[in-house]
């Protein structure tokens, strides 16, 4: 058994392990992880500092969970575009792939609270999954997904790997997890050297909080990025977590320290169970607004809301930025506020000098 394996086996699972740790009072989480398991790992337990920090309120179980009547177990619509049991397949050109149902810890946002934990993603599940992708020529790209892929041991996800990466139209593999920064440990010399067999691969790695770049993540983004893997952030807007500017500024900024491209900023899902950590989408608008012109370009992600029903993804900008488009010109606003003007084409014959 690999170190990663030893810390994750003395994860918290159990409602009174949890209660007896953070000092909660007996019994008021035990409704919760009935409900919506729960799973702290030793690593992730000691980057809290004190009851209610933005790492406590990711993992610990929170009683309004199990009274939140705004969310859907299923806001994305996922199971309507399920047409096998292991994928997701909304855009013609990709599908996503389920490849587990564990985690090395569990979000207590999760959009998946209905299955992470709860049910079991067999190894029968995934082989239709890969046989549904080899029969439609069409998909082009494939996101390992779950759960976390990179809870399954090396020999198991690369068994996945290679399948996928011999079906000759799939051009990209990409994998999404949280292990670099919820269990760093599992990002291993081994594990890189064979995930960089089935290039072109890429990972998306969620980011929540700046004091989650620790030591131990830096070394393990590092072996991922040396071994030729882009890696991208994909960081969930989150209620008392990281809903200011200076918060996410400071994310950003460390996640490009550490070769991490930030990717995308999300809005909140509307999952059953977590309308006590929703933002409202003007705050994102309005740290959008804020790291423009404060902050490298390339640290910016895009802000993205899920649309719920299965809509797919849509991209907001701050609405005051542009002020008028017509034939003439475009009217802009700058991260300074000063108003700007600029030209639209115009036929050869009918030019003239801009002022």
């Amino acid at each position: 058994m690999e170190r990663w394996q030893h810390i994750l086996k003395k994860s918290l699972k159990e409602a009174d392990q949890i209660s007896t740790v953070f000092d909660l009072e007996n019994g008021k989480t035990d409704k919760v992880v009935a409900e919506y398991p729960a799973k702290i790992n030793p690593y992730f337990t000691a980057l809290i500092q004190k009851k209610d920090d933005p790492i406590y309120k990711q993992v610990v179980p929170d009683e309004r969970e199990i009274y939140d009547d705004v969310g859907v177990d299923d806001p994305l619509n996922e199971e309507g575009d399920s047409p096998v049991p292991s994928i997701v397949h909304r855009y013609e050109d990709r599908a996503l792939l389920m490849v587990t149902n564990q985690c090395a810890i569990y979000c207590r946002f999760c959009t998946r609270k209905r299955l992470a934990g709860k049910r079991p993603i067999s190894r029968k599940m995934v082989r239709r999954g890969i046989d549904y992708i080899r029969d439609h020529e069409e998909i082009k790209d494939v996101i390992l997904s779950g759960g976390d892929p990179l809870i399954l041991k090396d020999k198991v996800l690369e068994e996945i790997l290679e399948k996928v990466r011999d079906i000759p139209h799939i051009e990209i593999i990409r994998i999404g997890t949280r292990m670099p920064g919820a269990l760093p440990q599992r990002i291993t010399k081994n594990l890189c050297r064979m995930l960089k067999k089935y290039h072109p691969l890429y990972i998306n790695i969620n980011f929540i909080h700046p004091r989650e770049i620790t030591r131990e993540v830096t070394t393990a983004c590092n072996r991922l990025a040396d071994a030729g893997i882009p890696l991208g952030s994909q960081t969930v807007l989150l209620k008392g977590i990281n809903d200011d500017l200076e918060t996410i500024k400071e994310l950003m900024q460390k996640l490009i320290a550490i070769r991490v491209k930030p990717y995308y900023l999300y809005q909140a899902d509307l999952t059953r169970g977590t309308d006590h950590m929703r933002t409202s989408v003007e705050c994102g608008l309005d740290i959008l607004r804020g790291l423009q012109g404060h902050i490298s370009g390339f640290a910016i992600p895009k802000f993205i809301i899920d649309l719920p029903g299965g809509g797919g993804k849509i991209s907001l900008l701050p609405s005051d930025t542009v002020i008028e488009i017509n034939e003439v010109e475009v009217i802009v606003k700058n991260y300074e506020n000063k108003i700007y003007r600029y030209p639209q084409v115009t036929p050869i014959g009918n030019r003239e000098p801009w002022k």
